[in-house]
């Protein structure tokens, strides 16, 4: 058995000096736990927030939706309550939605929607979940506009806060999980999907069925608001059927190589062609978008609490992302692609250059559970930042710095629950986490995976495997191409030269019948310029 362990060891570090290494991390975070009596659990929220306290709405009191359609988004999870939170005196107050008028308190009980706190406004977008008006699951088409102090204000003192809450609808706004985000004076609501009745696995045509529809879209407007009529004023929208067919992400606030205010929709599902999340990267600036094709995310695929940071000495934008859901895990260095698309406890940092190179850390510390999807960052309000909410690092001059907290999202008790969800495997959770950044002293190493720059961008599944591997991966020029197979005791299983390449996307099968199941397998594809190391699962 010690034999055994040492070859193992000895493989993944040749394998690991191939694949990652470690870089000095301009800085590293700490993330510390902190309770609250009587605070719930919620997930999929939207948050504002007013003198240090933050107030919560919508979202789910459950963890993981169910698959099957009578106890999926079931509306007993809804949140009805709107909720104050003080995190430095830490006491919470909650008030019923109740009080407001049907078709607002309907909306203010759904999940996943868009939001974006300009000035003393939160404003809320879309959201999904049960209408008692529609007598059916829904994808609201409403505006509401929400004032935060006066709200958080009511609610602590057990007043009417009713007046604060003002809507209107719009049909361009029948989205949920997408992301609302702004740059200089104009909003942007960026992907997602409308989606009417119960969710099902099996398809839209199955059982009770549902209609499902992306926006394809990044939809621009501007929000005209005298704190007592709204009207909007619709922009040209950008449509790309494949570039932002993607919802369940994360798009956070940029500032970009020129200086100028930015936004980063990362991966995001589903793929066309296959139930896995993207892996790239769109890049949009105040007069279009671009997707990235030098970067390949691996790491936090769904939407998890995430902080932007900009290092205005060295043009560098980083983006932090806690946990959550992702295809990709690191095992002792080596990427290990599941195709269930597990929970992951993984902290990434995605750094962008000053010539636009973007690439992906891994960092020394994780989620201490299998937390953080539909997690929120809340930043501290008196922290420097840009207008757009960008952290300024140049500002930050203590070794320890608490800039801001995660809350909630959902708890999973193992890493792939979704086959087997009953409802009991995962909660909402309730922990909130200070999140600290430490500059000067004590600044860790963090892993380079040299894999998110590697224009081969190698996907293979189904993985766990049982019988055939496919190959997906890009090639930017015909070069000799090599694919190999190692035991975890560093032996060479297989190994061939991939003939009948093209430039562009390439697709390989691999017959794998003749090994062992149950055991763990290092796959290797290479060029003469670059390689992508993979760890693969022979299911029994």
């Amino acid at each position: 058995m010690k034999r055994y362990t040492l070859h193992i060891t000895l493989l993944l570090m040749m394998f690991y000096s191939l694949t990652f290494f470690g870089q000095s991390a301009p800085f590293s975070m700490k993330i510390e736990p902190m309770s609250i009596a009587g605070l719930g659990g919620i997930q999929s929220y939207a948050f504002g927030q007013h003198d240090g306290k933050w107030l919560i709405i919508g979202g789910r009191l459950d963890g993981l939706h169910q698959r099957q359609p009578f106890a999926s988004f079931d509306a007993s999870g809804n949140n009805n309550q709107i909720i104050v939170i003080d995190p430095i005196a830490q006491q919470k107050w909650s008030a019923s939605i109740n009080t407001l008028p049907t078709n607002i308190k309907e909306q203010l009980s759904a999940t996943n929607m868009e939001f974006y706190q300009s000035g003393q406004y939160l404003y809320v977008i879309g959201g999904y979940g049960y209408s008692a008006t529609a007598g059916d699951h829904i994808t609201y088409s409403g505006l509401v506009a929400i004032d935060v102090p006066a709200t958080i204000n009511a609610i602590i003192t057990s007043n009417s806060f009713t007046s604060f809450f003002r809507q209107i609808n719009d049909s361009k706004f029948t989205v949920t999980g997408g992301r609302l985000e702004k740059i200089n004076n104009t909003y942007y609501l960026i992907g997602g999907q409308k989606f009417i009745g119960r969710y099902n696995p099996m398809g839209p045509t199955h059982g009770p069925g549902f209609f499902q529809e992306y926006t394809n879209a990044i939809r621009k407007f501007i929000i005209n608001d005298d704190g007592t009529s709204i009207t909007i004023n619709h922009l040209p929208s950008f449509i790309d059927t494949v570039t932002l067919h993607r919802r369940d992400y994360n798009a956070t606030p940029q500032i970009l190589p020129s200086g100028e205010e930015g936004i980063t929709a990362f991966s995001g599902v589903f793929q066309y062609d296959i139930d896995l999340p993207y892996l790239s990267a769109v890049n949009i600036d105040s007069t279009n978008y671009v997707l990235n094709t030098s970067f390949t995310q691996y790491y936090n695929h769904y939407h998890c609490a995430n902080v932007p940071i900009y290092d205005a000495t060295n043009n560098q934008m980083h983006t932090v992302f806690f946990g959550g859901i992702a295809q990709y895990y690191d095992s002792m260095g080596v990427l290990v692609q599941n195709n269930n698309v597990p929970f992951v406890k993984t902290i990434a940092r995605v750094t962008r250059d000053a010539s636009g190179l973007m690439t992906e850390y891994k960092l020394p510390i994780q989620m201490p559970e299998y937390l953080g999807a539909g997690a929120e960052y809340i930043p501290i309000e008196s922290l420097a930042r840009y207008k757009n909410g960008v952290l300024k690092l140049d500002s930050i001059l203590n070794d320890t710095t608490l800039i801001g907290y995660i809350y909630g999202g959902i708890n999973s008790s193992a890493p792939n629950i979704f086959f087997i969800n009953t409802g009991t495997q995962s909660s909402s959770s309730s922990q909130i986490f200070k999140v600290y950044l430490i500059k000067n002293t004590e600044v860790g190493i963090d892993q380079v995976n040299t894999q998110s720059t590697n224009s081969l961008k190698l996907q293979v599944y189904p993985n766990p495997n049982r019988g055939v591997l496919y190959l997906q991966f890009n090639m930017d020029k015909l070069e000799t191409t090599k694919l190999s197979m190692y035991d975890m005791y560093g032996r060479l299983i297989d190994t061939e030269i991939l003939e009948g390449l093209k430039i562009g996307n390439n697709y390989f099968e691999k017959p794998i019948r003749n090994l062992e199941n149950g055991l763990e397998f290092i796959l290797i594809l290479e060029t003469s310029s670059t390689k992508s190391i993979q760890k693969i699962i022979i299911e029994p």
